[in-house]
């Protein structure tokens, strides 16, 4: 396979990029228009669009996907109802019912480009249907994209009846991350021990530990102090991720200073999860209400690597959702306010490059130089700020040296006034 023509961010001009049969690229060299054709192979013309690693969903929930609704909706918005209306549609779960529908979700991911998912699953069942289901899937999808499933204990590990004992058999069934809920235990002091549980329990298996955290707006909630202090006097460092830190947004000033401070020595990551927090967070202000966001801006400018993530699609904490990537990154850059200039290329990288690096991905698993896997998306846009604005689909999503989506243009005709035929509208500027 060879992508002719191609734009690759920090690449001058356009580039030829050559597969070999080992599934990896083999050359990044400039681009000769006048190259023949490969005698074998595909051709891809790429028209100065740009190629981009695959897209990275960092924190999604296939085993609640596409049960908004059943048994009933979350009438109220908050977090709350919509873990009670889970606990309600859990207890009907089979394993049938989640490989299906975690296998529509991603198959609808594999079409808008992303190759590599981290999904929660919900640990707080004692059958742990949806974990042996989503291994299965795991199982099915591997020759084309990578899926991690964090052990996620729903309804708390200290404070759920077995928690932790649910938690340890999900790691030893093939759970590949250890989650934890800090904030929905009975007490701060389970909080604490909660996470001091996930944190042992990476450490005995050799594991990544990714917690929903502080995912609430109240300002006393400071389980991130804790997880990032674990995550640097452990070792596991930029192993650890915390999910959501909504609470971050209600904090004053000189303890988020602090707290800069704190988690970037500790290299932990942050994932960030604007649909969902936009919708649930807020709902018991009265005005103003708060955004219910992370410290975004904040915390990059701390260096510390902070991914957006989809989270919940069609399920009881948000009822909408298609889980494209480019949608939370537009979503997510308006929401922290990344409108700037150099800010905008900074979201398209926290749903490819550093969500990556929340999975563990390094140069070997991702990225477009030579050695890499063959794994990209082709958009037909001239820049990532061009494909959030105009939230491209991609033109090809390829997976280690083969065509796994392909999107034709489908362009809009115009019958405008003035003009003798209809004419096409692409949104481009001077289109």
């Amino acid at each position: 396979m060879i992508v002719r023509g191609a734009r690759v961010q920090g690449t001058e001009g356009r580039v030829d990029v050559e597969v070999g049969e080992d599934g990896r690229i083999a050359r990044v060299v400039p681009c000769d228009d006048q190259k023949e054709p490969p005698a074998t192979g595909v051709l891809i013309e790429a028209h100065g669009g740009l190629l981009s690693p695959p897209f990275v969903e960092p924190h999604i929930h296939l085993d609640t996907a596409l049960t908004a609704g059943d048994p009933r909706p979350n009438v109220s918005g908050t977090l709350w109802e919509g873990i009670a209306r889970w606990s309600e549609r859990k207890r009907t779960l089979t394993r049938e019912d989640v490989v299906a529908r975690a296998t529509e979700v991603l198959r609808w991911q594999a079409a808008q480009g992303v190759l590599h998912v981290r999904t929660h699953c919900d640990t707080t069942d004692p059958a742990l249907t949806a974990l042996d289901a989503l291994a299965e899937v795991r199982d099915r999808v591997r020759d084309v994209m990578t899926l991690q499933i964090v052990a996620f204990p729903q309804e708390g590990i200290v404070s759920f009846p077995d928690g932790e004992a649910l938690l340890r058999e999900a790691v030893r069934r093939g759970a590949d991350v250890v989650g934890a809920i800090p904030h929905f235990e009975d007490t701060r002091e389970d909080g604490i021990a909660s996470l001091g549980t996930a944190f042992a329990l990476a450490e005995e298996y050799g594991l990544r530990v990714d917690a929903h955290c502080d995912e609430i707006d109240d300002d006393q909630s400071r389980f991130v102090e804790v997880l990032a202090t674990l995550a640097l006097r452990s070792g596991l460092r930029e192993r650890a991720t915390a999910s959501h830190t909504t609470a971050m947004g209600s904090y004053g000033g000189a303890y988020s200073f602090k707290l800069q401070r704190l988690l970037a020595r500790s290299g932990i990551n942050l994932v960030s999860n604007p649909f969902a927090n936009l919708n649930l967070q807020g709902r018991f202000d009265a005005y103003p209400k708060r955004r219910g966001l992370t410290q975004v801006k904040e915390m990059l400018a701390a260096g510390v690597n902070v991914a957006f993530g989809h989270d919940d699609v069609m399920d009881p904490w948000n009822a909408l959702g298609t889980a494209n990537p480019l949608q939370t990154a537009l979503v997510g850059l308006y929401a922290a306010q990344l409108t700037g200039a150099d800010e905008i290329p900074v979201a398209f990288s926290m749903v490819t490059d550093r969500a990556a690096r929340v999975l563990g991905l390094g140069p070997s698993d991702y990225g477009i130089a030579e050695g890499a896997p063959a794994s990209f998306v082709l958009l037909p846009a001239d820049s990532p700020a061009d494909a959030i604005r105009r939230q491209v689909r991609p033109r090809y999503v390829v997976s280690r040296g083969s065509v796994l989506a392909e999107t034709p243009p489908n362009p809009t005709r115009l019958n405008w006034p003035g003009e003798a035929t209809p004419s096409e509208v692409d949104f481009r500027v001077g289109g």
